[in-house]
């Protein structure tokens, strides 16, 4: 509730802001021209943390639900589905808990070897213990906490959408070579995260709609427009394409659906929780 007072002397008007309740993270969709975007929004003032979860196997999102009791979870980093083991850095509580450099199959890929120090330094969705603030921020795996911050959790995936696309540093893109890991420019279903100005997280996923599963989805600089519009001014991609699920209050949507409009159900091997604090 806002009162503005008009005084009949020269000082200027003085608007009061009645205590506001908490808010609380609410789901919604967004029906695209190629696709349908379902999301969460997470403010800064809810009373909810967002936080990594690491599963030892594959799992779905909904196994990740029940067993962190979370409200909404979301697919996050990238994993090899041959060995089951995480490409993106996972750290809990300080510790690191899954290491790209651990991974043989993807050290010991010879196409990949040329990439492999831009893997090792890709974007990561990280909170940080500041005093007794928690914060989150999008930084590269290298890249140092700030000034007088502690670096709590971190999943890394990428490329970082936002404030710019950063697919060609990333190692995803390499437009010399043809190198295109993700088919940057080719719609299909996507899985984002993103921070607003004022510390709010926005999970997204994009899916294909399966009147169109052929052509339908979203590329990455189309992902990076559209999480501007929702507000955020950092944003990074995650594991996308099958991968793509995001759950919500006992409901679960898929992104990736096959040649008949079906959803593809891939479990995975990290997520984004969003559990009360």
């Amino acid at each position: 509730m806002v009162l503005w007072f008009n005084l009949r002397s020269s000082t200027p008007s003085i608007t009061t802001v009645a205590s506001l309740p908490p808010k609380t993270i609410r789901y919604f969709e967004r029906t695209l021209p190629q696709s349908i975007a379902h999301i969460v929004l997470i403010p800064a003032n809810s009373g909810f943390l967002v936080t990594p979860a690491l599963s030892e196997k594959v799992a779905t999102v909904e196994e990740f639900a029940q067993k962190h009791r979370a409200v909404a979870i979301l697919n996050a980093g990238f994993f090899d589905p041959v060995n089951q083991k995480s490409t993106s850095y996972v750290i809990l509580q300080g510790k690191l808990v899954a290491d790209p450099k651990e991974n043989e199959r993807l050290v010991n890929n010879p196409n990949l070897k040329p990439y492999l120090g831009q893997i090792f330094n890709r974007a990561e969705f990280r909170s940080y213990l500041c005093g007794q603030t928690i914060s989150y921020s999008i930084a590269l795996h290298s890249q140092s906490p700030p000034a007088g911050c502690q670096l709590v959790d971190a999943i890394g995936a990428g490329p970082r959408l936002l404030p710019e696309l950063t697919s060609v540093k990333e190692g995803f893109v390499d437009n010399a070579n043809t190198r295109d890991a993700l088919g940057s420019n080719q719609p299909n279903a996507r899985t984002a995260v993103g921070i607003t100005r004022d510390g709010s997280v926005i999970l997204v996923m994009v899916a294909q709609k399966p009147s169109a599963p052929a052509n339908s989805g979203i590329s990455l600089p189309a992902l990076a427009d559209f999480m501007k519009t929702l507000g955020a001014d950092q944003a990074m991609n995650l594991d996308g394409g099958s991968s793509s699920s995001l759950y919500y209050k006992g409901k679960t949507f898929n992104g990736k659906v096959d040649l008949e409009g079906n959803p593809i159900k891939r479990p995975v091997k990290s997520v984004l929780l969003v559990q009360e604090n």
